[in-house]
C-alpha cells in the first residue's frame, strides 16, 4: 500500500481519537502521529491509580491499546477501520511519574490482520523509565455497520 492509498491518515486518526471517550476520561492527549507510529501522553492523576498510588494496570493497558490501534489506522485504506482482537501486556515497573508516554508501532502491517507493539514510559526528572510493553493484534474492518473509521 502506497502513501497515497492511505489518504490523510493523520487527520483521520486525530478525528477518531477525539471521538474516543475513554481517552478523554483519563485525560490522554495524542502527541505524535506518523506512518506506523502513534504516541499518546497522559498526566499523572491520583484518580487513575490503584491502592498503592501507582498508575492502574487497566489505564496502562487502555492507553497502549489505543496507541497501537491508532498506529494501525496509519497503514490502512481510508474506508477501513480497526478493532483490537487480542493483546498481551507486560507490566515491568510500577507506574510512578509526573507524565506517561505510550507509543504504538506497527510490527507487521497487513490487509486483514496487523500486529503492533507498544511501550509505556513513566516520565519524571531524569530519563524516561520503561514501565510496560504490549503486543497487539488488530483486525482491519471494512463494510461493517456501525464501525467506520
Amino acid at each position: 500500500m502506497s502513501e497515497t492509498d492511505r489518504g490523510d491518515f493523520r487527520a483521520r486518526i486525530r478525528r477518531n481519537f477525539a471521538r474516543q471517550a475513554a481517552m478523554q476520561t483519563i485525560g490522554a492527549e495524542l502527541t505524535r502521529v506518523e506512518h506506523g507510529v502513534v504516541e499518546i501522553e497522559l498526566p499523572f492523576d491520583v484518580k487513575l491509580t490503584q491502592q498503592h498510588g501507582i498508575l492502574h494496570a487497566g489505564i496502562i493497558s487502555a492507553a497502549l491499546d489505543s496507541a497501537c490501534g491508532f498506529a494501525a489506522y496509519s497503514v490502512i485504506d481510508p474506508e477501513a477501520s480497526i478493532l483490537t482482537i487480542e493483546f498481551k501486556v507486560n507490566l515491568m515497573s510500577p507506574g510512578r511519574g509526573e507524565r506517561f508516554l505510550f507509543r504504538g508501532e506497527i510490527t507487521k502491517p497487513g490487509s486483514t490482520i496487523i500486529v503492533a507493539d507498544g511501550r509505556g514510559y513513566a516520565i519524571s526528572d531524569g530519563p524516561a523509565k520503561l514501565i510496560a510493553s504490549m503486543t497487539g493484534t488488530m483486525m482491519v474492518i471494512r463494510g461493517r455497520e456501525g464501525i467506520t473509521g
